[in-house]
């Protein structure tokens, strides 16, 4: 089956038909956190490569980071992280068609004490969606398994009612992912809860469906964030497959049908096995932050050591007392470094997930030569041609996005 979805940043309908064509072509997709554009940019790079679509996702912890470590950022607010968050947007928006491949703009775990950076980014969402007709992200995630069933399941409906209105696409989570990440510890938390039951994910879907159709579900079945060996992590990805059989006899569906978009979190430590049984149980989308992180230190790790005469001051090496270094400690060359290595951990990640070349030769991303006018449309709507005053002006209008999200607490 054809991908029928433009190169970029996807949302809405297109989204469905991107995550629909990974369920029946049997592959899931990256969803690489990052921290930074220069993270950002290796995933690209990568999907690039690989000829796959891909999902860029950014933390509340990554969202404040990227406005700046020197930006208040008040519990309770969280104006800075979501001000990094919608600029991150932002770039991706800017960059991505000329990868050539469909990309998912995403937010990661929103804990219930997170809400307020939910809530920003819905306002930047919401005056994107009125400007262009299509959200600012592609997809938020709200993460209330810490709490009761119910309350997280009305919450959701809450927030996904307010979301379908401007096309955007939900991803929540019922059941505990163990581990620790980004501020979140669940290293005790109850075993049981590791293990979401099909009850417990057809209430979600039952809740969520009469709403609409954009919503993916992140089901526990033993996962674990973090870095652990292969085999130390109990994972029941045949878990999975119960929820769907259990949906589609409340459907009505024929056996085999997989109505559910399921999500699959802390995948570090699981066998490529057990990530083959998840795509297959209907698994779309994988998480992935751990090993990405270690693939970009581990690229400015070895920059470091093979060039490290060389960085030790600005003049004077093993070539000469008076020879400069500049050109080993200029950034781009560390940073690219790391990004290289990054890009390489990412396309693992296509590998696995059987995702390495399904767009396929004829996807319109691989024939086209430059970027559709789409890329631009944050600016004006235009050309990469449009009048100097166009883009001044679409600048002004992303600005006043980032200023939107910030509010009064930062003055």
């Amino acid at each position: 089956m054809a991908l029928d979805v433009p190169p970029g940043v996807v949302t809405g309908e297109n989204l469905l038909k991107l995550l629909d064509h990974a369920k029946t072509n049997g592959y899931a997709i990256p969803a690489v956190n990052v921290s930074s554009t220069s993270t950002a940019n290796a995933v690209l790079e990568a999907a690039k490569k690989a000829n796959a679509p891909v999902m860029i996702q950014v933390s509340q912890g990554g969202g404040a980071f990227l406005c700046g470590k020197g930006i208040e950022d008040p519990k309770g607010e969280l104006p800075a992280s979501a001000a990094g968050s919608v600029a991150l947007a932002l770039h991706v928006r800017a960059v991505a068609a000329y990868y050539g491949v469909p990309v998912v703009m995403h937010s990661d775990h929103c804990a219930k004490k997170l809400l307020p950076w939910f809530d920003k980014m819905l306002e930047a969402d919401e005056a994107y969606y009125k400007k262009f007709g299509e959200p600012l992200f592609s997809s938020h995630m709200l993460d209330l398994s810490e709490e009761p069933d119910d309350e997280n399941i009305e919450i959701c409906a809450k927030y996904f009612a307010k979301m379908a209105k401007i096309d955007l696409f939900l991803e929540m989570e019922i059941g505990i992912t163990g581990g620790e990440e980004d501020g979140v510890n669940n290293e005790d938390v109850d075993p049981e809860k590791l293990y979401t039951t099909p009850e417990q994910v057809w209430a979600v879907y039952e809740a969520l469906s009469k709403i609409g159709p954009g919503f993916s579900i992140a089901a526990a079945f033993g996962n674990v964030h973090g870095v652990y060996k292969p085999g130390n992590v109990v994972l029941s990805p045949e878990k999975l497959g119960k929820h769907q059989a259990y949906a589609a006899s409340k459907l009505g569906l024929a056996a085999g049908s997989k109505p559910i978009y399921l999500v699959m979190h802390g995948g570090s430590g699981s066998t490529d096995e057990e990530i083959a049984l998840a795509v297959t149980n209907g698994v779309c989308k994988m998480n992935i932050d751990t090993d990405t992180q270690w693939a970009y230190w581990d690229g400015l790790r070895a920059y470091e050591l093979k060039h490290r005469p060389y960085l030790q001051a600005q003049i004077g090496n093993p070539d000469g007392a008076d020879k400069p270094n500049k050109k080993y400690y200029d950034p781009r060359k560390f940073v690219r470094a790391a990004e290289e290595t990054m890009c390489k951990r990412v396309m693992v990640a296509f590998d696995k997930l059987s995702t390495t070349g399904k767009l396929g030769n004829s996807y319109i991303g691989v024939l086209q030569k430059a970027p559709t006018p789409k890329a631009w449309s944050f600016f004006s709507g235009e050309s990469p041609a449009a009048p100097d005053l166009a883009v001044l002006g679409g600048v002004a209008a992303a600005a006043a996005l980032v200023g939107l999200v910030i509010g009064k607490s930062l003055k």
